[in-house]
């Protein structure tokens, strides 16, 4: 199933959205909840992984190597710049406390363990996250 969550700067899980099936894709499953456009309407941006490519302006994701170094007639990786790692690294540091927040859902064995229909994960998920607030 795929989950979409929500942490605060502490890494506090805040909302976690309905479960689609596995196989749906991280950028498409938030283009479908709805969160870019939340995002942009309250003025808004987060950092997210590589599978936010595409997602839309108000996430911001890492660069990534090409496949293929465009001028060259080797196939070979292009490097990333000096700066462009920075930037990763410090993407990356921003997405830590989400992170924590998504590794705080999936210590529940029950969700990772589950084969339901994704209308029965979302209460189970939905469950989860009143816990996980309340404790």
């Amino acid at each position: 199933m795929n989950v979409q969550v929500i942490a605060d700067p502490a890494g506090r899980l805040i909302w976690a959205s309905p479960a689609l099936p596995g196989a749906r894709h991280d950028a498409g499953a938030a283009r479908e909840h709805g969160i870019p456009a939340a995002l942009a309407a309250a003025g808004e941006s987060t950092f997210a992984d590589t599978a936010y490519i595409g997602a839309g302006t108000t996430i911001r994701v890492p660069f990534r190597r090409l496949r293929h170094d465009p001028r060259s007639h080797l196939f070979t990786r292009r490097e990333l710049s000096a700066d462009q790692k920075a930037v990763n690294t410090s993407i990356s540091q921003m997405r830590a406390p989400g992170e924590r927040a998504n590794a705080d859902l999936k210590s529940w064995c029950l969700l990772r363990k589950i084969r339901s229909s994704p209308a029965h994960a979302t209460r189970l998920v939905n469950a989860v996250l009143v816990l996980i607030l309340n404790s």
